[in-house]
């Protein structure tokens, strides 16, 4: 035990510091109900209002509209006049709370808050005991995930994402054979079905929920050229041209195995485009990351224990692009860039061939 004792100021200050996580914790929360209830999207086309006014135009009870603006006032995320009683949504502040916003609306992002607080006392037995806390434990988070995703997908996919292999926008156009690895609810392959018609896409995950919604989203667009089937990634079968994989291998629980079955997947010419978290592999890496707090807590929450659930790696946030480019050699690709894309804080986009590959052949 240290004999130092501590230093006044800088125990004051820390105290601060834990009251402000408090604080920014419990405005998480209502950030995220004003997400899920439309709140901001309304908030933001309105005149300052009444909260009648703002429950009116909502559709939602007046008393819980009224002690969330309450909320958002002493948080700082609303105005108010009370003279009036109006409160106003500032549109500096809408840029980064509503769905008009897409990519950079950060509302959406505080629903993982909640989920992760559903699993808290599971997880604290995986502290004690040890193994994980399974898939199952989580039904609301592929819905969340897709609905972060859709956004970022539609916004940069085509235009950005597949643009950094060169040629492969051309050779999607002529058309070939691509597969879709973890692909949750599809969207990434309906967003790419939708805009290179003469190319076939395959998605796969183990999730018949995830399933069911790719091919319903595929079906809503009259999408032929677009399958979904239930698969394990580690057992890929097939012979393709394009593999993508979006912020899935680091969650699995054989990304070796997973890796290695992608490298024998791909046709001579082939490329592996696999989108994964933008972090260093190394704690010192990772102090002073924007999204640092949030990425060990969603490690230690979700992709870790998920992980560990099923006997797997247990990557979390070892994972980053030291180990990336690591488990790509050792699966056999000789050749790996690493880039990232504006509009998209989270990822970093990796586009890897196999030893001996000739980009485009």
């Amino acid at each position: 035990m240290s004999e130092r004792e501590p230093d006044p100021a800088k125990q004051e200050a820390f105290a601060g510091r834990v009251l402000q996580v408090l604080n920014d914790a419990c405005l998480a929360l209502m950030t995220s109900v004003g997400h899920q209830t439309g709140l901001f999207d309304t908030m933001a086309g309105l005149a300052p209002s009444t909260s009648e006014e703002v429950a009116r135009a909502t559709g939602l009870d007046e008393r819980y509209v009224r002690e969330w603006l309450g909320g958002m006032v002493v948080g700082g995320f609303v105005e108010y006049d009370p003279g009036p009683g109006r409160y106003a949504l500032p549109p500096e502040h809408a840029a980064s709370l509503t769905r008009a916003a897409g990519p950079d609306n950060l509302a959406g992002m505080t629903q993982y808050v909640a989920l992760l607080g559903e699993v808290e006392q599971r997880l604290v037995e995986a502290f004690r005991e040890g193994g994980g806390v399974p898939y199952s434990a989580y039904p609301r988070f592929q819905a969340l995930q897709g609905e972060e995703t859709a956004s970022v997908f539609e916004r940069v996919l085509v235009d950005l994402v597949v643009p950094l292999v060169p040629g492969l926008t051309e050779r999607l156009r002529a058309g070939i054979d691509a597969v879709d690895i973890g692909t949750g609810q599809g969207h990434a392959v309906n967003v790419l079905a939708r805009a290179f018609p003469a190319s076939r896409f395959t998605g796969v995950d183990i999730s018949e929920q995830g399933i069911g919604a790719a091919r319903a989203e595929a079906a809503a667009h009259g999408l032929d050229n677009a399958r979904f089937v239930l698969g394990d990634s580690a057992e890929l079968t097939g012979r393709y041209d394009l593999v993508t994989a979006f912020d899935v291998i680091h969650d699995l629980a054989r990304p070796a195995r997973t890796l290695s079955a992608v490298a024998g997947a791909l046709r001579p010419g082939g490329v592996f485009l696999m989108g994964d978290i933008a972090a260093g592999s190394r704690l010192e890496e990772n102090i002073g990351h924007p999204l640092a707090p949030a990425l060990y807590t969603f490690s230690t929450f979700y992709c870790m224990t998920v992980s560990l659930g099923e006997g797997g790696a247990g990557l979390g946030t070892v994972w980053g692009e030291r180990t990336a480019r690591r488990m790509l050699a050792e699966a056999g690709f000789g050749s790996v860039d690493v880039h990232q894309v504006e509009g998209d804080i989270l990822n970093a986009y990796y586009v890897a061939r196999p030893d001996g590959a000739v980009a485009g052949a």
